[in-house]
């Protein structure tokens, strides 16, 4: 891996525990305005001297993010589907070029194993890992679920080694109870981020976020979990304590309840 790619890799995971804390506000590519991201910047920078890494796509990041910002950006750069159609119909919406310029650290797009339109976003991911690697720019695979795929670890494992396979030098996937050790296994020496999914109590966040870093994970990108969350400064830095702190889940659920 060439210099360039591993400076890239090294601002998005911290060198110093080999973790991270990304912050994904992504979501209105299809699901619009929603909930907690209205306004997106009133909600997002308060919070990112607490995050390492920035999950985002360009037109937010053009509308609502100052450029003077110092975290890196990993750059979503598929769509095409709205929450009203299928959701695995997805196209590159964003050029290298344009990554470049933006000054990404990483792009990202989504794969929808076992998906109505699998093979085109396999196809994705295959078409911006060569892009990238033209660059020296990373790239996040994504296993997306949509409503109906399972998260087992069996389905995790498949997907995430696809992933892998195709040259994906991160991969964000879900967290699953029984087995999470054997999608780390799957995924060899790639890192493995775990996705915070759809909004949960905060005690429980804080618990799937601590067992994927005990079982392996390197760190998570957490959105709907800290933008959504009644206490979002707290959250992000009690999610912040266990990634990077490795503090118990009682004294991570106390640094948020004292934000």
């Amino acid at each position: 891996m060439e210099w360039g790619m591993r400076n890239r890799l090294s601002r998005i995971i911290n060198p110093h525990t080999g973790r991270s804390v990304m912050f994904a506000v992504d979501h209105g590519y299809f699901q619009g305005p929603t909930t907690g991201l209205a306004d997106l910047g009133r909600m997002v920078n308060p919070l990112l001297g607490f995050a390492d890494a920035l999950m985002i796509t360009r037109g937010a990041l053009r509308n609502w993010i100052p450029p003077t910002m110092d975290k890196p950006v990993v750059l979503r750069v598929s769509g095409g589907q709205s929450i009203l159609k299928e959701l695995s119909n997805e196209i590159i919406t964003t050029s290298i070029e344009e990554a470049i310029r933006i000054n990404a650290s990483a792009i990202t797009c989504s794969v929808y194993v076992g998906g109505e339109y699998e093979k085109e976003t396999i196809g994705n991911l295959s078409r911006i890992i060569n892009e990238g690697a033209m660059y020296g720019i990373p790239v996040l695979a994504v296993t997306a679920v949509g409503k109906d795929l399972v998260r087992d670890a069996r389905y995790l494992s498949l997907a995430s080694r696809i992933c892998v396979e195709l040259g994906a030098h991160m991969v964000k996937t879900y967290f699953c109870e029984d087995g999470f050790d054997k999608v780390i296994e799957a995924c060899g020496d790639v890192p493995v981020i775990i996705a915070g999914g759809k909004k949960i109590e905060e005690r429980a966040a804080l618990g799937m976020a601590k067992k994927a870093v005990e079982q392996g994970a390197c760190g998570v990108d957490m959105g709907r979990n800290i933008f959504q969350s009644d206490r979002p400064l707290g959250m992000m830095k009690a999610v912040r304590a266990i990634v990077h702190d490795n503090v118990s889940v009682d004294e991570a659920y106390t640094i948020y309840r004292n934000e």
